[in-house]
Parts: structure tokens; sequence; C-alpha cells
């Protein structure tokens, strides 16, 4: 470890205590003076119950000291080597300033049996915490920075191996003011006879291989030269953000998940598809039962078609609800226009001018109105409103072990393939943004699709 980052860490806890102890003092200071903060208005009345500032100083600045300490160590926040992003780390902070207002509130509750004798005055103490140990702490990034441009405490890495570190590794060694990147050896000979002008401080190896004598040697040097060593995933570096760092016993592991969209994610998703899907049946009913009333006119029972399709992990069909926009018999006559499907570069059937779709079909498509009976397939839990497309058992025939990936998630009745122009799409083109999604996911991708969607649909050429 650089001195320059022993240094700068232990910075961060004299700054922390003198934050503390300023907004402590502050707020107290406010509440004798009566000031709330609240512009040109008076809410306070004069403070009958607060102690002297003596007393103050004694019985809650130096325990309220101790206590943030105590849980910013508990939350990481004293680590000497830091990852984490700025955001990241200003949102610890905030978060361990309301922790210590907790254990405030218990401690007198419950170990004092009495209430903190100023409301405002521990509102102001958290506001404040939270502000001056933010702003201290900016700065003590601002001035390791600044040490950094200037070359002071930068790690030096080599990278070794007989594949060169991937594109995106090498972009933030090159451009981030921590790293000096001193380039790529592809042998353990050729790094002995480097000559260097710096200093390595980390070996990352690219092709590790616990059973290669090239790997054991190599940690071996780094050990008894006491240089940092580390290695790339052998396996889904294409991928970073989906393998997560976990222990069997004391023994570290790396696992491999599909999709974030897991745990929690998974959870609120589910709720959001729930919610919303209630809400647009309630909303569009009216435009429902047009709709069913409308199909029925022009051809008569049934109303709705039911496709299998594939569902979430490829295991089984679900019945996905359309309103009827064919004929009685439109899979029967399938066979017979085999040789105009349009999509030659996979497994998937279009047909330009279909002549199996109604007059009244053709309206429905669209605007995409016959898929809105999909809204009870999410409320049912058969699809969700973002995902992959629907897939045809027999398509899913067709598709090769990495197409099948897109199962991981539930379909969907609009996803990022949707909206970026699906029927003009090429086959692979579509599975690489499906899998995009999947490995991307997040709340905020999901709110963006949706509201993508109302342009796709409006903007859409007849089809």
């Amino acid at each position: 470890m650089k001195r320059s980052e022993v240094l700068f860490g232990l910075l961060r806890l004299p700054l922390d205590i003198l934050g503390v102890v300023a907004a402590l003092l502050l707020s107290y200071i406010l509440r004798t003076q009566n000031i709330d903060l609240v512009p040109w208005t008076q809410l306070l009345e004069p403070a009958q119950t607060l102690p002297s500032q003596v007393e103050y100083f004694d019985t809650f600045v130096v325990p309220g000291i101790g206590i943030f300490i105590v849980v910013a160590m508990l939350m990481g926040l004293y680590a000497l080597r830091s990852t984490r992003s700025a955001w990241n780390e200003i949102g610890r902070v905030c978060f361990a300033a309301f922790l210590w207002l907790i254990v405030v509130i218990a401690w007198y509750f419950l170990l004092k049996k009495e209430l903190f004798y100023s409301r405002i005055l521990l509102l102001h103490s958290t506001v404040f915490i939270a502000l001056f140990v933010v702003a201290a702490r900016t700065c003590v990034v601002l001035m390791q920075r600044m040490c950094l441009r200037w070359g002071l405490g930068t790690r030096s890495i080599l990278s070794i191996g007989k594949q060169a570190v991937p594109k995106s590794v090498q972009h933030v060694l090159d451009s981030d003011v921590r790293y000096a990147y001193l380039g790529h050896v592809k042998t353990f000979k050729q790094l002995q006879e480097s000559d260097l002008k710096h200093a390595v401080d980390l070996v990352l190896q690219t092709d590790a291989s616990p059973n290669s004598d090239d790997t054991l040697e190599l940690i071996n040097h780094c050990r008894s030269q006491h240089i940092d060593y580390a290695f790339l995933p052998p396996v889904f570096a294409d991928v970073p953000h989906l393998l997560v760092v976990e222990k069997i016993g004391l023994t570290p592991l790396m696992r491999f998940q599909p999709t974030p969209l897991d745990g929690w994610g998974r959870v609120g998703k589910r709720l959001f598809d729930v919610v919303c899907s209630c809400l647009l049946i309630m909303l569009l009913s009216p435009l429902l039962l047009l709709v069913a009333i409308a199909v029925f006119v022009e051809g008569g029972l049934p109303i709705f078609y039911l496709s299998r399709r594939i569902g979430q992990k490829g295991q089984g069909t679900i019945p996905v609800i359309k309103f009827r926009s064919m004929v009685k018999d439109a899979d029967a006559q399938k066979g017979k226009f085999t040789s105009r499907n349009l999509r030659k570069d996979g497994p998937l059937f279009k047909l330009k001018n279909d002549p199996r779709v109604t007059s009244l079909g053709r309206f429905l498509r669209r605007w995409d109105l016959d898929e809105l009976p999909q809204l009870f397939n999410v409320l049912l839990g058969h699809m969700s409103l973002v995902g992959p497309r629907p897939h045809l058992p027999e398509e899913v025939k067709k598709y090769t072990q990495a197409q099948r990936r897109v199962f991981a998630v539930k379909p969907g009745i609009t996803g990022l393939a949707q909206i970026s122009g699906r029927s003009d799409l090429k086959f692979e083109d579509e599975v690489v943004l499906d899998l995009r999604y999947i490995e991307d996911w997040s709340p905020l991708l999901d709110l963006w699709i949706l509201w993508r969607t109302i342009f796709a649909v409006l903007q859409r050429k007849d089809s």
C-alpha cells in the first residue's frame, strides 16, 4: 500500500471528528439563539432545558463523536484503500449520520429513560454532521487527486499473460490518475528481463491457471518481492458486473449471476408489474371492451387468441393472450406461406401483407391494441411489462445454446428490441438487444423502455 494512501486514509479520522464537533457545537449555538433555519419565520420558543455549554460538551459532544466513529467504522468508511465511487461515499456518510441519530435516540430513550432536551438541535446535528463530514472528505479526495496528478501515490501496474488486457481495462489503466500503466509482457521471463523505470506495485495476470507452473512461479515471485498480485477473471470477463464475490467458509469464490434482476430487484419489479398492470387494466377497461365488441362484430367468436409461448428459464409454456387479429384457422394455414417467410436470418416467421390478417386486425396491430390483453398475463405473473419477446416453442427448438440465455427473465409486453424496430431487426441483433437488457437491467432502464414504447407505437410504420 502506498504511503499516500495510508496518509489520506488516516486523515479522514481526525477530519470526521472535527466535522462532528463543529456540527454539534453549531447546532447548540443555533438552538440557544432560537434559530431554526426557516427564512423569515420564527417557529421556536426560547430554550428552557438546554444544559450549559460545558455540560453539553461533556455529556453529549464527546459521546456523540464516539458513536459516529463507531458507526462509520462498522460501515467501512475508514478503509485505507477504497474503490467506492464519490456518490457511494456520500451515500454512506449520510446513512451513517442517520444511524447516528437512531443510536442517540435509543441511548436517551432506552438507557437514560428520558427524551432528548431539544428535537430541533438533534435534527440540526444530524444534517450538519452529514454536510461537514462530506465536505471534509471531499477536500481529502481533492488533495489526493492533486497529488496523483503530480505523480505522487500512483500505483504502477504491469500486465502479464499470453492474452492482452481487455480494452475496457486498458482504457481505465491509461486514463485513471490513480494508475501508471507500465505495459504488457507475455511471459515471466520477459518480466524478469524488462528494464522498468518505475518499481512495480501490482502485477496483473490475464490468463491465470492454478495448474500452470508459470502462474505459480509468478505468484511466488510477487510474494517474495512484496509486489501485489491480481488476475482477471478467466471467464465472464465481458460482464464483470454480473460476477459476485462470496465465500464458502473461509474460501473465496466468484459466482456468476445471469442477470442483476435478482433478490430485491426481482421483488421490486414484480411489485411494479402488479401495481401498473392493475392501474392500466382499470384505466383501459373501456377501450378493452370496445375492441372486444369490434372483434366479435367483425368475425364472431373467439374474441381472444391464445398463443402458447415459452416462459422464464425455458421451462414449460405460458398462455399469452391477444385480441384475435387473424382469421380463425390462421395457424392451420401457416404451412402454405412458409416459402414467403421474410425472416431467413433465424427461426422467426414473418410475412409481409399477411393475407390471414383481418381488416380490423391490421388496425389493431398498427397501434398494438391486439396486445393489450397481455396486461392480464402480467397481473397473473406469466409475463412482465418489460422483457424479451415471448418465444414460440417451434422457434425455440431452433435456438442455439447462447440464444437460450434470453429465458433468464420473464418475457415482456415491450422491451429493448421492441423499441429498436424489431420488425426491421435481424434475428441476431434482436437477441443481442434482449441479452443486453438481461445483463444491464435496472429500474431506470425499465422506465426508459416504457417511455420509449409510447413513441415507438406512434412512429411505427404500417406492417
